[in-house]
């Protein structure tokens, strides 16, 4: 309440000498020291009275647009010359008031502009307190800044800037990367500026002692300026203002020159303009310079891709143009030739633009130092399994074989089975009645045969340890038989391939073979004939590395890493074996540090299996059961690691 009703007892007109004395404050604020100042005479009660401002001081338009830096912009503009405008942050709002210009009705309403993707999310503005207020709502951490032009009020409302993430080079990363190159870095002290209505040499002489800079400013500029600016280093502070006024500087060690834009430009094309003139009245040279660790044809075609290389007409032309064709590294008059036999540029050229070529080839005719890329390629086995089978048979016979006492006539060929011991008790003692004579009745008992009647062993291939217990007697015989098997391994495969390249040049090293199998190609129609054709895969270990040696003496790799074998063999009939291969291929980028080992790469596999094949019914009877069921248990472990190593070896250019 109390800061409304300041605003509405704010004077809408100052006499000169309140300027000149807020203008004294100003500057000592501005040079760090209060000092005491001298006694003024008291202004004339006319002088001192308020001036009413015009009824017809009114907000014209609202206007807001997105800066180039995504920052929102809001401009307000007022019908006449003598707005106050004053600018708080109160949370995530921006709030302006001003105290003495009214806001028409048909400007009384909210505006959402959200659309223009800024910080700033709506905008209300609203008659408060005889005056006006707008209160800018943001949706993250903000910074604030405002400066006055004419009957223009302009805020910039920006995001605070965050370190951006690194990651791959795309468009889009690409074109942040622009934004971000294209945003001004500004580093000065910060300082505060409140001044309402003051000239712009004014303000220039303050920014020059902050700066410590000698500020030179055309006859040309002037004008005033009003300015809010709240801890804003004072580089920024000479951009806002040199933008509010079209105004540009150029700067040379500690002298900047301020001067309108048009009054520059003008500036700068008069300067180029001679200087194309004298170098083209300059006599032309001649230089062979030898290339010794690159290719000259390669240099040639890059020097000649560049934009503006110059022999594009032989010389002459406009001014214009030739400012054109002189952006490269050539003058337009320069010729570049590359001799291929004897790895030699010739350039002709005026002797300025040829000691930039010297330079430039220097830089890029040098020894590359070369990288060694150590791979370890670790596959690490480790398989457990166990097993427990059963076999349980009962078999049983009461066969007998007899010869029949009363048949003697045929006794030696004739003979009758009997099944049971009664049968063969009546043949003995018929015979026995009979006196005895002929061969004597015979009981011959079959054989009893062995079978099964649960059959659930441990794999034969697996060799199990087995233990059988049989009983038999008359005519019966049982069989049990337990086998169990337990097996363990663990293996571990190391591959080292290790390969020498130059830097951000890609090698490769492989080391493997190819296995041949056979595909079958027509036969598919009528009268047409299957024909065998024997091809070729390749099984293969295999490392493509593209290293790139940084400023900051690490290695950036681009690889890839691939280790084959050959698992089993698919057998068709007719036509031989087909090969089943177990891959494993990493491809990847990595930054490492000069000699540090690091894992590119890695995957593990657990296998944890339990089976169980039973007799329904039989099988779940607690402890008897296990006479006729097999357990199986299998745990299988894999893994397989990458590990790097890349190591720079210099190369010492001698001179």
């Amino acid at each position: 309440m109390t800061f409304s009703n300041a605003m509405r007892q704010r004077p809408n007109r100052r006499p000169k000498l309140i300027h000149l004395c807020a203008l004294g404050v100003a500057l000592m604020v501005a040079n760090g020291t209060l000092l005491a100042a001298t006694p003024v005479a008291a202004p004339t009660p006319a002088a001192a009275a308020p001036a009413i401002a015009p009824a017809s001081l009114a907000v014209s338009k609202i206007d807001f647009k997105r800066g180039e830096d995504g920052a929102g912009r809001l401009i307000l503009k007022f019908d006449g010359q003598g707005a106050s405008p004053d600018l708080r942050t109160q949370g995530n709002n921006v709030v302006i008031d001003v105290g003495n210009v009214r806001l028409p009705e048909n400007l009384q309403k909210s505006i959402n502009v959200t659309d223009f993707a800024t910080p700033v999310q709506r905008i209300d503005p609203k008659p408060y307190g005889g005056g006006t207020q707008l209160v800018l709502s943001t949706n993250t951490a903000f910074e604030s800044l405002a400066y006055q032009s004419g009957n223009e009020y302009v805020v910039e409302i920006s995001a605070r800037k965050e370190a951006p993430a690194t990651g791959a080079i795309n468009a889009t990363t690409v074109s942040q990367a622009a934004a971000a190159v294209g945003q001004r870095g500004y580093s000065g002290k910060p300082v505060t500026f409140n001044f309402q209505d003051v000239p712009v040499r004014t303000v220039l002489q303050l920014i020059a002692e902050e700066s410590n800079l000698n500020v030179v400013a055309s006859d040309s500029v002037e004008g005033n300026v009003t300015l809010r600016l709240v801890n804003v280093p004072w580089d920024q502070a000479l951009d806002i203002v040199l933008r509010a006024k079209g105004l540009d500087k150029r700067r040379e060690g500690g002298v900047v020159w301020v001067a309108p834009q048009p009054e520059l430009a003008k500036f700068e094309q008069d300067k180029e303009d001679a200087r194309i003139a004298i170098e083209n009245r300059e006599d032309l040279v001649t230089d062979y310079i030898q290339i010794n660790y690159h290719n000259a044809v390669q240099i040639f075609k890059a020097l000649t891709e560049a934009k503006g290389i110059g022999g594009g007409g032989g010389g002459g032309g406009g001014g214009g143009s030739s400012s054109q064709e002189d952006s490269g590294f050539l003058s337009s008059r320069g010729r570049i030739v590359a001799d291929e036999r004897t790895n030699t540029l010739m350039i002709s050229d005026i002797p300025k633009k040829l000691a930039r070529m010297r330079e430039l080839i220097n830089v890029i005719d040098r020894p590359v130092d070369q990288v060694l890329i150590e791979s370890r390629i670790v596959i690490a086995t480790d398989t457990f399994a166990r097993e427990l089978g059963a076999k349980f048979g009962i078999s049983g016979s009461r066969d007998n074989v007899y010869f029949s006492g009363d048949l003697a006539a045929n006794a030696a060929t004739r003979s009758s089975q009997v099944n049971s011991q009664t049968e063969y008790n009546k043949a003995v003692n018929e015979w026995l009645a009979g006196g005895g004579t002929g061969p004597a009745p015979v009981r011959t008992p079959s054989t009893i045969t062995r079978g099964l009647n649960w059959n659930l062993p441990v794999a034969a291939a697996s060799n199990p340890g087995s233990l059988a217990l049989s009983i038999l007697n008359a005519g019966y015989l049982l069989d049990v038989e337990l086998s169990a098997m337990q097996q363990e391994s663990r293996g571990e495969v190391i591959s080292n391939p290790r390969v020498v390249t130059t830097n951000q040049r890609e090698a490769t090293i492989k080391q493997g073979k190819e296995i041949g199998y056979v595909t079958i190609s027509g036969g598919g129609g009528v009268g047409t004939v299957a024909t065998p054709n024997v091809q070729f895969k390749e099984v293969l270990l295999e490392l493509k590395v593209t290293p790139t040696i940084t400023n900051d003496n690490r290695v950036f790799l681009n690889m890839a890493v691939k280790k084959d074998e050959v698992e089993s063999y698919i057998v068709l009939e007719g036509y031989g074996q087909v090969p089943t291969i177990n891959r494993r291929e990493v491809n990847t980028a990595v930054l490492v540090e000069d000699g540090q080992t690091v894992v590119i790469g890695g995957v593990y596999e657990f296998t944890d299996r339990n089976s169980v094949n039973k007799v329904p019914f039989l099988g779940d009877v607690p402890f008897l059961g296990n006479l006729f069921k097999k357990r199986s248990r299998n745990k299988d472990k894999a893994e397989l690691l990458v590990f790097v190593t890349p190591k720079v070896l210099r190369v010492a250019k001698t001179n």
